[in-house]
């Protein structure tokens, strides 16, 4: 077995007091942009806060990424093909999966990753998502899109819940398709503006008891976050189609029903 040598320096003990506690080493706050605010230019490191240095914060939903690897050919069943990869319910437990994953620029044609909530599976067919749809973007300029900022932007908007309103109870997850001719970035809803068959009318979360016009209008602001954190100009449009309609045409490319 061939020996790995170390790169210079690491047989040395590391100096804890130069490990920061902030991602960019300085004693600041975050403000909502999510840029640091400094307030002097000391480091903070944990000897400065080591009661909050290995303190988690929760996330308001446990996230699954799941991975679909490209087909090797015309059998293969897309269960074997959609695996899970994890579970997390944590801001730091996302940094580290998402630091140990490959970015969406390398992954191969035919490629996706879905994050989708606990107990969600990324399909037409699971319950939750049967009456719903989803946002969608192609870039089909693939050499000029910095797909791994964009994927990263509408993860970031996913678990910090602010595709939508608190009590909205629409977003399910969000994908990401690698393809040859294009890249897609998509928003999966509950619903598609209806209220949804079969469901009381106590809590209108996720289009229960809710007027489709109410419905619409929910749609229609989730998808307009959507486009703003997809960095697109004005003059391009987002697209809302049912899964159901997608299921019918046999396409992921169903008819718009909505567009932003």
């Amino acid at each position: 077995m061939t020996a790995v040598s170390q790169p210079p320096g690491m047989d040395q003990q590391v100096d804890l007091s130069t490990i920061p506690i902030s991602p960019n080493g300085v004693n600041g706050k975050v403000d909502s942009a999510g840029a640091t605010v400094s307030d002097s230019d000391k480091p903070i490191t944990v000897f400065h806060d080591k009661d909050n240095f290995n303190v988690k914060h929760p996330l308001q939903n446990k996230w699954t990424l799941w991975f679909t690897k490209p087909p090797s050919g015309k059998g293969d069943n897309w269960n074997d093909l959609l695996k899970k990869v994890i579970t997390f319910d944590s801001v730091e437990e996302f940094w580290g999966v998402y630091n140990n994953v490959a970015p969406v620029s390398e992954l191969a044609l035919k490629s996706d990753y879905h994050l989708f909530k606990e107990g969600v599976r990324p399909e037409w067919e699971d319950p939750q998502n049967k009456h719903g749809g989803k946002w969608s973007y192609q870039y089909k300029d693939k050499r000029s899109v910095d797909v791994d900022r964009l994927w990263l932007n509408i993860m970031l908007a996913a678990i910090g819940e602010t595709l939508e309103d608190e009590h909205d109870g629409e977003v399910m997850g969000v994908v990401v398709n690698v393809r040859k001719a294009f890249y897609r970035i998509g928003v999966w809803t509950r619903t598609i503006g209806k209220s949804i068959p079969g469901r009381g009318d106590g809590d209108v979360a996720g289009g229960k008891g809710r007027s489709s016009e109410k419905g619409k209008e929910i749609l229609m602001a989730i998808g307009g976050r959507v486009k703003n954190f997809l960095e697109l100009p004005s003059n391009e449009q987002v697209e809302f189609s049912g899964h159901t309609d997608s299921a019918h045409s046999g396409s992921t490319r169903a008819k718009a029903k909505y567009t932003v």
